[in-house]
């Protein structure tokens, strides 16, 4: 167990990397553009992009918006394990 104390910093160090990789994927913001829908910001809101899944026809945009959706969840999931893997991660660190 010992061996593993210096491993506890790095679980939300590599969680995070990982939530940037999903944002990273999430192309959104590109798909809307490519359409001439003009967004006001890089961080599309899910509402929109869930209301474009919607009401949108095109069976391949439809898919592509589906997945940038499902990288945005990953992300945010990810996020916030790392934001709940730090408190641990850190007492662990110290008090190991």
């Amino acid at each position: 167990m010992n061996f593993l104390s210096s491993y506890w910093p790095f679980i939300p160090l590599s969680l995070f990397i990982i939530a940037v990789i999903f944002r990273l994927l999430d192309n959104s913001t590109y798909l809307f553009l490519k359409r001439d829908i003009l967004v006001t910001s890089s961080n599309v809101s899910r509402k929109l992009m869930k209301k474009h899944i919607s009401l949108n026809k095109d069976p391949e945009f439809t898919r592509q918006l589906k997945k940038a959706l499902l990288y945005r969840n990953f992300q945010q999931n990810f996020l916030i394990l790392a934001g709940i893997s730090l408190p641990p991660s850190l007492y662990f660190y110290f008090l190991g």
